[in-house]
């Protein structure tokens, strides 16, 4: 076909003007935006006016264009599962550009439907109850330092799992995060590393797994510590005392108070005495290798955790020790395991401010079975695991749902709630006593703690 030096089809009518020659190609083609916009002369304020919504309406057509290719993305990976397969299909080239992406979606929608789903099967009454989730790498906050991300991780895929542990890796994050702050010019450490480094660290811990009462009791004295700088002291000084600090943190309310509690809890088995003692605790563990130690005969039996199956390493290290073990796989048959028991031995993560303890899912079944039977029933805890402002009288409050045995069916909760009523005693790191007080004596301990004159 032939066509006129301006572009037109031979025979097209010609256009009225340069005007609405030149009005009419930018609503065209953006291409010819440019030109058009060289010459906004030529322009009537009805042109311009035409122009701006045509360009407005292309920019509108190409976010809906977006939010469709983003929706189908998901739909197009259940189509090559499914329909692709039966129709015998290669998936689309837009599942290819998903699945190439690795553990790191850049899409948010399936990540919450995925966190929908986790807790779908959670009834109402339990929605309160947290759950560890692993957070994606890409989601996290820029300022948290990698040595918090390896921590949170490693709590999020309970890793690291009981209290200690996680207070631990925790403190020696925070190591690496003051290392290597830097206060910034017109600030203070006192006043800046607070709210804008640590709690970047503290807030990414807590979504990857709820916090524990040590870490929370840790973290506390933390702040306290720096908050009490002077806003005048060399940064230097003030960072070298810090790390000093949370060495002493581990040293005396993590290492030498598991030594003093294993040593003082030893002392209380008697010879000859069968003891009783309910999955995997560390300082358990500790506390009958220490008893065998100092040359005590005793008899152990484990009533193990039914998931957790912790109980099994426990009785192959006393094995190895040289002590007779009685191992048993679950809770069933456990009234007359305790009836033959006199000292039953139990590890916890928490004591409340009533005296209540917080401990592994069956410790409660444990302890009292253990009162019924006339035992005595001990708990081992430091006292940095010890809650002074709040109590608690049932396991609905203060919990973890367990994020592998959570199902549509059925969830587990991974503790349970003791009341004081079934303890005997609790053995810490303090030697007044024999290391032996009653569960409702946590806050005398804690202020004995702040002021060694208190007695």
């Amino acid at each position: 076909m032939a066509t006129e030096s301006n572009g037109a089809p031979a025979g097209a009518p010609a256009p009225q003007d340069s005007k609405t020659s030149s009005a009419s190609a930018p609503a065209k083609t953006p291409a010819a935006a440019p030109a058009a916009a060289a010459n906004p002369e030529k322009l009537t304020p009805a042109q311009l006016k035409a122009k701006a919504k045509a360009e407005k309406a292309a920019r509108r057509a190409k976010v809906i264009e977006t939010k469709v290719a983003v929706a189908a993305a998901t739909p197009a990976k259940e189509a090559g599962k499914g329909k692709g397969k039966q129709d015998g299909q290669p998936p689309q080239s837009k599942q290819h550009r998903g699945s190439m992406s690795g553990r790191r979606p850049s899409i948010g929608g399936p990540l919450i439907e995925k966190e929908k789903d986790a807790r779908s099967g959670i009834p109402e009454c339990f929605s309160h109850v947290p759950m560890a989730k692993r957070v994606q790498l890409s989601q996290t906050h820029k300022d948290v330092d990698p040595a918090v991300l390896v921590a949170g991780q490693q709590m999020a895929a309970f890793a690291i799992k009981d209290s200690i542990s996680r207070l631990e890796a925790t403190l020696l994050a925070f190591k690496k995060v003051i290392e290597s702050y830097e206060t910034p010019k017109g600030n203070s450490l006192s006043r800046h590393l607070v709210p804008h480094v640590l709690n970047p660290q503290i807030e990414y811990l807590t979504e990857c797994r709820p916090m524990c009462f040590a870490m929370g009791n840790a973290i506390r004295l933390l702040k306290t510590k720096i908050n009490s700088f002077d806003i005048n002291d060399p940064e230097d000084e003030t960072k070298e005392e810090l790390l000093e600090w949370i060495d002493t943190m581990i040293n005396e309310r993590i290492k030498l108070a598991e030594y003093l509690i294993a040593r003082n809890a030893a002392g209380l088995i008697e010879e000859g005495e069968k003891v009783l003692t309910y999955g995997r605790h560390r300082l358990v563990e500790k506390t009958l290798l220490k008893a065998k130690e100092i040359g005590k005969t005793f008899d152990v039996t484990i009533i193990d955790d039914p998931y957790e199956r912790g109980g099994q390493t426990l009785a192959k290290t006393l094995r190895q020790a040289g002590i007779d073990v009685l191992y048993s796989p679950n809770l069933g048959g456990l009234r007359p395991k305790v009836a033959g028991a006199t000292n039953v031995i139990l590890g916890g993560e928490a004591i409340f401010a009533n005296g209540s303890l917080n401990a592994a899912s069956g410790t409660a079944d444990v302890a009292m079975a253990g009162q019924n039977a006339g035992a005595k029933v001990t708990v081992l805890c430091e006292t940095i695991n010890f809650d002074r402002e709040r109590v608690s009288v049932d396991a609905l409050t203060y919990n973890e749902i367990d994020p592998e045995r959570n199902t549509a069916e059925c969830f587990r909760l991974l503790y349970d709630n003791t009341q004081d009523k079934y303890i005997s005693g609790v053995v810490t790191e303090f030697e007044s006593g024999g290391g032996n007080s009653p569960a409702q004596a946590i806050l005398a301990l804690l202020r004995m703690r702040e002021d060694p004159q208190i007695a």
